[in-house]
């Protein structure tokens, strides 16, 4: 039986295997109720957000959190064949309802699966399904029937003639007749009215009947103009493009050396690639430190305002560079994050996009010390173990050791008594170095030992050069290499000493 951390406290549970992990990927989220709020509105309503804070307090989680609350995608996005100017191909969108309606419209084109015994006893017979012999039916690659041993193919040539006038069979005077027919075309009455009909042999002992439906819809298919699905209905609903190139973010023709040749190369359509602004279409964009992209911001601005951005081929050196694709959709709901001494560098246009369709956020980086909040520090242990996947639960115990040391870095880089870090990655850092020695050890829980030793030794590498050199200067001093120092100290050799013999 799981604990539930939000109703329970940490002296409840003797380890992290008794916490209960919220199916909610919002419930996951520590130490953040009053943000959650406008994050679930977020979600709901389909408004931007701007998170704001230091790295490792959970807005990657939150950004994550709401593709999950958003409503199932209902559009996909396909680029079409224009034949009079292949360098402008079509946008088609598609909605869930079409494209289901289309789908079954291509099963009905895939013909109607039915036994042997379903077609007319002639249709079966060509087909080699049953003895004209005895009528009983058996495998259709048996040329003598195991019932009464007759040869089920003798008596077709001489009825062949026959059964095309009967059957009005087109493709009865073609191939042998010592093997069965792979398909026999013939017509019916349906509902007063003749129309073709195609018997198929299919895997086993089936038998695929086309009717005029299908053919006709099979017709259709062939004859569909040429289309590339860029976005396709079954797709992520969370897109993090952090980092992107213009590229990645926007999209792109692909080069073809052949110039798009008819022939020879690979037409524009085939060549168009979706940017991260069209992945996004219905869900969420996700880009972190998002000053790192600052000259792209524009872009971004404009794909938010009109919900549409044209797919371009970007090099110009490129044989894409004559291809675009005009007003591809890219409805998204948009998700910034940066630290605050970045906030200057975003566009200003872009926040007041931001302020004017979704909220602006500055996240937490403590919380109370209460019993309720040191559950949720439990429950946050559970949840990255549980991420890891590679190390064991911890005890109790352990779980209070790290406890202990949210309250330390609170009050160390927050100035915050009575408080708990929420600077969350760090700690997390420190579980899985107490799991991996717990592994190591063959532990079956991470225990007191593990994670002090993950305390002592999980330090930044700037606190280890602290602690070696006493500052960094002394550090880059000694750290000089060796033939760094000797030239370092030849600089203030007299030249009367240098050795010229060489010359």
């Amino acid at each position: 039986m799981y604990i539930n951390m939000k109703n329970e406290f940490l002296g409840d549970i003797e380890s992290t295997a008794d916490i209960l992990i919220p199916k909610d990927p919002l419930e996951r989220v520590i130490g953040h109720d009053d943000i959650l709020r406008f994050v679930r509105i977020a979600a709901k309503q389909r408004r931007n957000l701007l998170l704001v804070g230091p790295p490792g307090i959970g807005k990657s989680l939150i950004a994550k959190a709401i593709s999950v609350h958003l409503t199932e995608v209902q559009e996909e996005i396909t680029v079409v064949h224009n034949p009079e100017r292949p360098e402008r191909p079509f946008v088609e969108v598609k909605t869930r309802k079409e494209i289901e309606g289309e789908l079954k419209e291509l099963q009905r084109a895939e013909g109607d699966l039915v036994t042997p015994q379903e077609v007319p006893e002639l249709v079966a017979e060509r087909l080699g399904f049953r003895c004209p012999n005895c009528e009983s039916y058996t495998n259709a690659y048996q040329s003598i029937c195991p019932n009464c041993g007759a040869d089920k193919y003798s008596h077709l040539n001489a009825r062949r003639k026959h059964l095309g006038d009967l059957l009005g069979m087109f493709e009865m005077n073609s191939g042998p007749v010592n093997i069965p027919q792979d398909r026999v075309t013939t017509t019916r009455m349906n509902h007063g009215r003749e129309e073709v009909v195609i018997y198929e042999r299919a895997d086993g002992d089936r038998v695929k009947i086309l009717d005029q439906h299908a053919l006709e819809k099979r017709r259709e298919m062939v004859e569909e103009k040429p289309k590339n699905i860029i976005v396709p209905l079954k797709r992520k609903s969370f897109i993090q493009a952090t980092g992107a190139s213009e590229t990645e973010l926007l999209g792109d023709v692909r080069h073809d050396p052949y110039g798009g040749h008819p022939d020879l190369g690979t037409q524009p359509y085939e060549r168009v690639v979706p940017g991260a602004v069209h992945e996004a279409h219905e869900g969420v964009l996700f880009i972190d430190e998002i000053v790192h992209i600052a000259p792209l911001q524009r872009y971004i601005l404009s794909a938010m305002q009109d919900k549409v951005f044209p797919i371009v081929g970007r090099n110009p050196q490129s044989a894409g560079s004559s291809v675009k694709v005009e007003d591809v959709p890219c409805d998204f709901i948009f998700i910034g994050a940066c630290n605050i001494r970045d906030l200057q560098y975003i566009l200003p246009p872009l926040r007041s996009r931001i302020q004017g369709e979704g909220y602006e956020i500055l996240m937490r980086t403590f919380m109370p010390d209460t019993e309720e909040n040191q559950a949720k520090l439990a429950q946050f242990v559970a949840q990255e173990i549980e991420m890891d996947g590679k190390i064991p639960h911890a005890t109790r115990n352990a779980v209070e050791i790290i406890v202990e040391e949210a309250r330390k870095r609170a009050r160390i880089i927050d100035d915050q008594k009575d408080a708990l870090t929420l600077r969350l990655r760090d700690l997390g850092g420190l579980v899985r170095m107490a799991g991996d020695l717990a592994v190591m050890e063959s532990s079956e829980l991470i225990k007191d030992r593990h994670i002090n030793f993950a305390v002592k030794n999980a330090i930044s590498i700037e606190d280890q050069i602290l602690e070696r050199y006493q500052s960094f200067e002394q550090a880059m001093e000694k750290d000089m290499s060796s033939s760094q120092k000797m030239h370092s100290s030849r600089k203030g050799t007299p030249n009367d000493h240098v050795d010229r013999s060489y010359l």
